[in-house]
């Protein structure tokens, strides 16, 4: 008998341990979307410092200094968003923006305008696609809401991503 209670005992205590360590749908899908949109607003910031000073076209670096006024702010916004709601924060751009900033940092004048603004572009593709998953789909309502708040912005983001690259002679992405 009291075998089969320690083993009932340490059944229970492993079930309520693995329900602990594993987070529910909410969580995990959430935070999933803190985490990119994290990592991606912390790279557009540091890409669009890199192109205030390093582009040739002002209006390359008139897009790059839009980019980080209104990155910044969405960033502290997350920022104190997640810290609210407990989710957790990235600290650095993801490696594939890394690389970018790395490609980048050895490009100068029309080639290094051309190609930041092609990724601005599909880099702004994502980002509304994510975001309006996140506003449709999303299980925290405040990351929800916000979300759906932000993505305006982004739309004009992708906007003038796209006709920035154009007016540089840069061909139309295809999805």
């Amino acid at each position: 008998m009291t075998t089969r209670v320690l083993c009932a005992l340490g059944f229970a205590v492993a079930c309520a341990t693995l329900s602990l360590a594993r987070p529910d749908d909410k969580s995990s899908s959430d935070q999933q979307f803190v985490t990119k949109a994290g990592e991606g607003g912390l790279a557009e910031v540091n890409l669009g410092n890199l192109a205030a000073k390093r582009a040739s076209d002002s209006a390359v670096k008139k897009f790059a200094e839009h980019m980080v006024k209104d990155h910044t702010k969405a960033n502290k916004e997350l920022d104190s968003l997640g810290d609210s709601r407990k989710f957790t924060l990235p600290k650095t751009m993801d490696a594939e923006h890394k690389k970018m900033m790395d490609k980048l940092g050895k490009l100068s004048g029309a080639e290094f305008d051309r190609a930041y603004m092609e990724g601005q572009v599909k880099d702004h593709e994502e980002t509304v696609a994510l975001f309006e998953k996140e506003a449709k789909n999303g299980k925290d309502e405040e990351l929800r809401g916000w979300a759906k708040k932000t993505l305006p912005t982004l739309r004009m983001h992708l906007k003038m991503a796209r006709e920035t690259y154009k007016n540089l002679g840069g061909k139309e992405r295809r999805r």
